[in-house]
């Protein structure tokens, strides 16, 4: 029995060694694949956030929007950019979610973290006057489109978020599949309730921040047209002098000039006097 068990040792670490082998270029393929999506450039997320912005109407007008994820991924690769329509997908859920972690942050640190919040803030002023403007003209319509100012990947974004959270009860199974989309309608409808007023406390900010910027310059401006007229003047006054001092040097030399020609005359005169006087003796 012991020669039998020494006998099967080698042929058992032979297919251990086999089967070592055999796994070694799995390892390799799934080492490779890691670079096959390389990270968005500024410029890239730059061309997609414009893209995105394009067709931000037609996310809100529907529910499935794959085929709008490929109209982007095909408008990134005529740009130069190879994305799939995932990618997209799950790169506007990543900037979506980084700006609305920027709401507390001040402007300064908000654009050091974020470089592309103005980008998504034009977004969704946008959208936000998209829905006023068909709520004033829908009218009897205006609520259902009202529930409408998040799309779906959004929607889907910010329940996942409140998730992770803790803020959103696991639900019991024996609920209705009507009970299930009634909470989730009355959460979004709170998360759209909080959307609109962290927007008009942005807006009001800005709004602020700009004015106050604006009669920061408007007053340095003023000041420094203040400095300019009187640093003009000063300069006037100086040229009037100087003038008025030339003028006066022209007129003393002149008058010295004269001077000097009425003596050269009278001597002139007394020795032609002289020189007569000697002729006649």
């Amino acid at each position: 029995m012991e020669g039998h068990h020494h006998h099967h040792n080698p042929h058992q670490q032979q297919q251990q060694l086999h089967q070592h082998h055999l796994q070694q270029p799995i390892s390799v393929n799934v080492d490779t694949t890691a670079d096959r999506f390389p990270q968005w450039s500024i410029q890239e997320t730059k061309e997609f956030l414009m893209i995105r912005a394009e067709l931000d109407r037609s996310f809100m007008e529907t529910k499935r929007n794959k085929m709008l994820w490929e109209v982007i991924s095909t408008r990134m690769r005529e740009k130069g950019f190879n994305r799939s329509a995932e990618q997209c997908k799950c790169k506007w859920k990543n900037l979506f979610t980084r700006y609305k972690g920027c709401e507390t942050m001040e402007a300064e640190a908000m654009r050091q973290q974020f470089p592309f919040y103005n980008e998504l803030q034009a977004i969704f002023s946008a959208r936000m006057q998209n829905i006023l403007l068909s709520e004033s003209e829908g009218g009897a319509t205006g609520s259902k489109k009202k529930a409408m100012q998040l799309s779906s990947d959004e929607e889907e974004d910010m329940e996942e978020h409140e998730v992770d959270k803790g803020s959103v009860r696991k639900k019991k199974k024996g609920k209705t599949s009507g009970a299930i989309s009634g909470s989730t309608s009355g959460s979004s409808n709170n998360n759209i309730k909080e959307i609109l007023k962290d927007f008009m406390r942005q807006q009001m900010q800005m709004e602020m921040q700009w004015r106050e910027a604006f009669e920061a310059r408007e007053n340095e401006r003023r000041l420094k047209e203040m400095e300019w007229r009187q640093t003009m003047e000063a300069l006037e006054n100086e040229r009037i002098m100087m003038d008025r001092r030339w003028r006066e040097r022209e007129e003393q030399r002149r008058m010295r000039e004269e001077a000097r020609a009425e003596k050269r005359d009278a001597l002139i005169t007394a020795l032609l006097n002289k020189l007569r006087r000697e002729d006649h003796m």
